[in-house]
């Protein structure tokens, strides 16, 4: 399992727009592929501006699929990335989970 986490500093006053924008694209994106296993968007109460996205896929083949996609390109690659300041690729290894 390859699991993803990217904490997301948004630009200024585009939270509620960034929210909308992965709320249409998780249905459309992760919730059609087969080796996504999990997608989550958290927002943090008391940063405004910020998304952490924490996703979990089969494989890498699987994050290729994810990334390559349409929706991901139209959605995610280009209307939300105009919303961000920055973000963080990070890749987790699982330990322990229940």
């Amino acid at each position: 399992m390859l699991a993803k986490v990217f904490p997301i500093k948004l630009k200024d006053g585009n939270q509620a727009k960034a929210e909308e924008l992965v709320q249409v694209f998780a249905p459309q994106g992760p919730g059609q592929e087969e080796g996504t296993l999990s997608f989550r968007v958290y927002r943090d109460p008391a940063q405004p501006d910020y998304l952490l996205f924490v996703e979990h896929f089969a494989d890498q083949a699987a994050y290729d699929a994810h990334t390559g996609s349409a929706v991901y390109k139209e959605l995610i690659a280009g209307r939300f990335a105009d919303l961000i300041v920055e973000f963080v690729e990070i890749d987790h290894e699982l330990v322990v989970s229940l």
